[in-house]
């Protein structure tokens, strides 16, 4: 599929994915669980070490909410994609940090503790960022700005979204950890390799579902997506260099940056742009990729110990 072509009239902007009202309450319920299997690895004290030393935590967040949506706005207007490819890609680069970024710092030697902490803190601050960076590089460049002018959003009911799926979980994980170190203990590692396994099995499903346009429209959107991903990668790598921030730190703030949230972004696209299928297959395809890509890259640093 040619996504060299300016505007929305191309198929992929007027396709719809099948997802049922139900499968979007199942999502919002995994991703529920997935925030809480990762707040239970908080402690209150952990927020009062990064207050001391918060360098790599603001430069980490800073990665994830102005370099790569400035990335991937610039990545928009050199490839000039149709309106909802390019919508997706800027929406995906909204989202916080993904749900499986910590096990893959862990995996890759990094600092997991900093990559929980950035995750926590992307979270509460995407009930604001998120929003705001749709809107924002959505409206600048035009086809996507035709869609948004057709789609009522409401930044208030994106935000109680986030809110009750997102930031209400870390609160009780961090609550229930403080309170009951034991029994989150026991919790800790059955529910993370749950909760992935789970999220993972939706989207095969939801994949299955809406198999013949996946394939209608994949091909041509893999290589963006990948290209993306490694976008995403780099700047979160280059922002810590930068900032010269230790190798322990900049493994974690690159996998934060390069990690998002795609579960977040399809509960978006469903709820707020009726499945718009441009968006969806971005969504889905970057679910995919990114944890075969975060993976591989673990596996590269983990070879490495990482001076702190």
């Amino acid at each position: 599929m040619d996504f060299g072509a300016k505007g929305g009239a191309g198929m992929i902007d007027e396709a719809v994915l099948n997802f049922s009202p139900a499968s979007l309450m199942l999502l919002n319920a995994i991703l529920a669980v997935v925030m809480f299997s990762i707040a239970i690895d908080l402690h209150p004290r952990d927020f009062k070490v990064l207050a001391q030393g918060p360098k790599p935590l603001i430069v980490g967040l800073a990665s994830q909410f102005l370099v790569l949506p400035v990335l991937t706005f610039l990545l928009v207007l050199a490839v000039q994609p149709q309106a909802s490819v390019a919508l997706g890609l800027i929406l995906v680069a909204a989202c916080p940090g993904g749900n499986i970024s910590n096990f893959i710092t862990y995996r890759a030697g990094g600092n997991a503790a900093l990559s929980v902490s950035m995750t926590a803190f992307a979270t509460v601050g995407a009930i604001l960022l998120t929003p705001l960076n749709i809107a924002f590089w959505g409206s600048l460049y035009a086809p996507s700005r035709a869609i948004l002018e057709q789609t009522a959003i409401d930044p208030v009911q994106v935000a109680i979204t986030v809110g009750l799926m997102l930031v209400l979980p870390l609160l009780l994980g961090v609550t229930l950890n403080s309170k009951r170190p034991q029994v989150a203990e026991r919790l800790r590692a059955p529910l993370q390799w749950l909760s992935m396994a789970i999220f993972a099995l939706f989207i095969v499903l939801a994949l299955a579902a809406n198999w013949v346009q996946f394939l209608a429209f994949a091909g041509g959107i893999a290589a963006l997506v990948i290209f993306h991903n490694a976008l995403a990668l780099a700047g979160g790598y280059a922002t810590a260099t930068l900032f010269r921030l230790s190798p322990y730190d900049r493994r974690a703030v690159t996998i934060e940056t390069g990690i998002q949230n795609s579960g977040l972004g399809l509960v978006l696209i469903f709820g707020f742009f009726g499945g718009l299928g441009g968006m969806a297959v971005i969504a889905a395809a970057w679910g995919i990729w990114h944890a075969i890509s975060g993976i591989a890259l673990a596996a590269v640093m983990n070879r490495r110990v990482a001076a702190r």
